[in-house]
């Protein structure tokens, strides 16, 4: 398969609410999204970089530019330097995703500008070959189970509220977003009020070890997992607060790969693992942090980083495979946005996420939301 040409759109969605997490606040989403075009057909990926190196170094910015001038050009154009435009007229035969990554190994980091376009790879390739891109990936299901992510709200009491709202929606495990000083309070009102519900915290690198005291007070909650507790960066101490805490740790922003992965359940710096395919570069990268996972025992679930309908019907996809065994932040689209980008509407119902049917993503564009939201657009040639 030979890549014919690339568009590189740049689109900006508002939130039907504002998602505070230890972060900050986020109103809207600014995306970046990669269509490939070969044999007449399109393969669709979706960057989930945020504007600002938050969550991860990556940005919207470096990404596009890193897309624009060096990985786009390998793609395309075969033997053009980094950030030439200029070279052969015909790209290179690019039969499998294992062969667009290898061609792109020597590109260090830059993560989510990889998967983007990895992605949309697995897209294009599925579609070729007339398969549903989960079975390709190795799914054994067609329906996930999937659960919420509940941001930090203004009162203990509009978070008891949110909660029970999902809980009747069917939702099959609560996130509860928490930070310094909005942590054990709002937890143990929401267990008293739902002693049953399976419940989640997740700490964005919040805290240190001099947090101690608070984070071995969430212990007595009966959480399925406390989520990224310390620094994105920091298995070793992740390993010390493991080892005195009875709750399992799931990891997220530290785990960039499956050598992230086994090092960290070898360490004992988690038990859990939260997948996101752009964090990790893609498709190949999630499967194998999956199987690294699995094979020490340890159950995955898939992340979400505010996506379209693009990247949310991907992390569907990936969330078929075996090891998936834990509900993942593939809520419903109609929770985010008034309109998505995608004709499919991606809705959870009972709890439960039915992956798009079809070849590839199983999903269509539509252009009339797409256009409406679009902030720039370039098609790339060879």
């Amino acid at each position: 398969m030979r890549i014919e040409r690339a568009e590189l759109r740049l689109i900006r969605m508002p939130l039907k609410f504002a998602f505070e997490t230890s972060f900050g606040v986020t109103r809207e989403r600014t995306i970046l999204l990669v269509t490939l075009f070969a044999g007449g057909l399109e393969g669709y990926g979706e960057c989930v970089a945020e504007e600002s190196p938050l969550y991860r170094e990556e940005t919207v910015g470096t990404a596009r530019s890193v897309l624009e001038e060096v990985i786009l050009p390998r793609l395309l154009r075969p033997g053009a330097p980094s950030g030439s435009m200029g070279g052969l007229a015909a790209g290179p035969d690019i039969p499998n995703p294992e062969t667009l990554a290898a061609s792109l190994a020597s590109v260090r980091g830059n993560r989510m500008a990889k998967a983007a376009v990895e992605t949309a790879f697995w897209d294009l390739w599925a579609k070729s070959l007339g398969l549903p891109l989960w079975q390709l990936l190795g799914g054994v299901r067609q329906v996930v189970p999937v659960g919420v992510s509940l941001g930090i709200q203004p009162s203990v009491e509009a978070t008891l509220d949110a909660v029970a709202r999902y809980v009747a929606e069917g939702y099959r495990r609560i996130k509860l977003k928490i930070k310094p000083g909005w942590d054990v309070r709002v937890v143990a009102a929401v267990r008293e009020r739902f002693p049953e519900v399976a419940l989640t915290v997740d700490a964005n690198s919040a805290y240190t070890l001099a947090d101690f005291p608070v984070l071995t007070a969430l212990d007595r909650f009966a959480l399925d997992y406390i989520e990224q507790p310390l620094a994105y960066d920091d298995l070793h101490d992740h390993a010390l607060l493991q080892a005195r805490l009875g709750t399992p740790i799931c990891l997220d922003e530290s785990i960039t790969s499956a050598a992230d992965a086994r090092k960290a359940l070898a360490g004992g710096a988690c038990r859990v693992i939260n997948i996101k395919v752009g964090r990790v570069g893609g498709h190949l990268e999630a499967r194998r942090v999956h199987d690294v996972a699995a094979a020490f025992g340890a159950p995955v679930w898939c992340g979400g980083m505010l996506e379209a309908g693009i990247g949310r019907a991907h992390n569907l996809h990936v969330a078929t495979l075996a090891n998936f065994t834990m509900p993942g932040d593939v809520a419903s689209s109609s929770r985010y946005w008034e309109a998505d980008i995608i004709e499919q509407p991606l809705e959870a119902a009972d709890g439960l996420q039915r992956v798009p049917g079809g070849p590839g993503l199983g999903v269509t564009l539509n252009r009339t939301v797409l256009e409406r939201v679009t902030l720039e657009r370039r098609v790339v040639t060879g």
